[in-house]
C-alpha cells in the first residue's frame, strides 16, 4: 500500500537507535502511523516538532503490518512558536487530544480543517478563549457535545448574574461559555472554562476508557497559571 498525503504530527517515540515511529493526522487517510528511517538523524529531528505539517509518502507491504514514511517539511509551524512556552505547550496538549480522540485510518476533513483553523486562533489577541471554544467544537465533532445553553440556568449570586449548572452541585458556569461573546476575560476566568472542559473529557472519555488525564494538558494548565 502506498499514498502520498500530508498531516500534522500528533506524536512520536522511539524505535530504534536511529528510527522514529511517528503518528499524523493526515487529509485523506485519517491518523496514521509508520516508522521514519533516519528519524533520530538531527536534520529529520528538526522537521519532527510536535505539531509541523509534512508532506508524506507512506509505504507499506501489508495493511495489517506497521509501514514506513519519507518525510518532507510542509510547514515549520512549532518553530514559530519557540519564544512563546505556553503556546508551545498549547500546541502539544491540542496534538495530544487529536491522539486520543481519533480513531486509525479514519478519514475526517472537519477534524483536518479544525487543525488548520488552530494555527489561526494562535496568532489571535484572545487566542486563550478561542482555543477553549476551538476544545469545544473539537469534542463536538468526535461526537461529545457539551452544549451548555441545555444545562444551565441564571441565578443572581451577590447582585451577578450567573449561570449554574442544573445538576445537584450548582456548579457555577463562567458566562462566557454561555454567552460565547468575543470579550477579552480575565485569565483566571478562562482557567476555571479550561477546567470545565477538561473535567468533562475526564469524566466523559478518559476515565470510562481507562486513560489518565494526558500529563501535555497537566503541564499546559501549570504554564497558565
Amino acid at each position: 500500500m502506498n499514498w502520498d498525503d500530508k498531516g500534522y504530527l500528533i506524536s512520536k517515540s522511539k524505535y530504534n537507535e536511529n528510527s522514529l515511529i511517528a503518528e499524523f493526522f493526515t487529509q485523506d487517510h485519517g491518523k496514521t502511523s509508520g516508522i521514519i528511517f533516519g528519524g533520530t538523524s538531527k536534520k529529520i529531528k528538526n522537521y519532527l516538532q510536535i505539531g509541523n505539517k509534512i508532506h508524506l509518502s507512506y509505504n507499506s507491504k501489508s495493511e495489517n503490518k506497521i509501514g514506513y514514511f519519507k518525510i518532507e517539511i510542509e510547514q515549520a509551524l512549532s518553530p514559530l512558536y519557540f519564544d512563546n512556552s505556553k503556546k508551545i505547550s498549547c500546541i502539544k496538549s491540542a496534538m495530544n487530544l487529536i491522539k486520543l480522540l481519533s480513531a486509525e485510518s479514519q478519514r475526517n476533513q472537519k477534524i483536518y480543517n479544525l487543525i488548520d483553523n488552530f494555527y489561526i486562533i494562535l496568532n489571535d489577541k484572545n487566542w486563550l478563549k478561542k482555543y477553549i471554544f476551538w476544545e469545544l467544537n473539537l469534542l463536538k465533532n468526535f461526537g461529545y457535545d457539551l452544549d451548555f445553553d441545555n444545562f444551565v440556568q441564571k441565578k443572581i449570586i451577590n447582585n451577578e448574574l450567573k449561570y449554574v449548572s442544573k445538576s445537584s452541585s450548582q456548579k457555577i458556569i463562567p458566562n462566557f461559555l454561555v454567552e460565547k461573546n468575543d470579550d477579552i476575560e480575565k485569565l483566571p476566568i478562562l482557567l476555571d472554562g479550561l477546567k470545565l472542559v477538561g473535567d468533562y473529557l475526564e469524566k466523559t472519555i478518559l476515565k470510562p476508557n481507562n486513560i489518565t488525564v494526558p500529563l501535555s494538558r497537566t503541564h499546559f494548565l501549570n504554564l497558565l497559571k
